[in-house]
């Protein structure tokens, strides 16, 4: 399970440092594509066989599963830390999220998911009153 907020910095060659709590679990490898709200979604290797093994058993007769599946597995990058636990985000892949220097690594369970700094800021004061508002909604009777 991934938690918490991290802010690692890109480097001049589009590296990030993962958070080191999450290195032995990433070592192996993984992968990086594009998630909603332009961030970045980073998937360990055995996560996204997961998601692929999901979309495989959807009906490829829908649309919307060969639209997403077109976007998730077109922009979707397999990477390995290096010895320093960088990772190399494409070009590609950092232009879709907006990232330049400063970002955001946060936790979202199964996943982590890389913004840039500015975007995630804003994103989290808009989704604030909604946190609140939903808690029912999304955990009824959990919470």
């Amino acid at each position: 399970m991934f938690l918490g907020t991290h802010t690692p910095r890109l480097d001049e060659k589009g590296r990030l440092f993962l958070p080191a709590k999450y290195r032995d679990e990433l070592s192996g490898g993984l992968v990086i594509t594009k998630g909603q709200e332009r961030c970045l979604y980073v998937f360990p290797m055995d996560e996204f066989r997961r998601v692929t093994d999901a979309l495989r058993s959807a009906p490829v007769t829908a649309k919307a599963v060969r639209d997403y599946s077109r976007v998730l597995f077109a922009s979707a990058s397999d990477e390995t830390p290096d010895k320093q636990g960088r990772v190399t985000v494409p070009s590609g892949l950092r232009a879709y999220a907006g990232l330049d220097r400063d970002c955001v690594v946060i936790g979202a369970n199964t996943r982590l998911e890389i913004w840039d700094a500015r975007a995630w800021a804003r994103y989290e004061a808009e989704q604030e009153q909604a946190f609140a508002d939903l808690s029912e909604e999304v955990l009824p009777g959990v919470l």
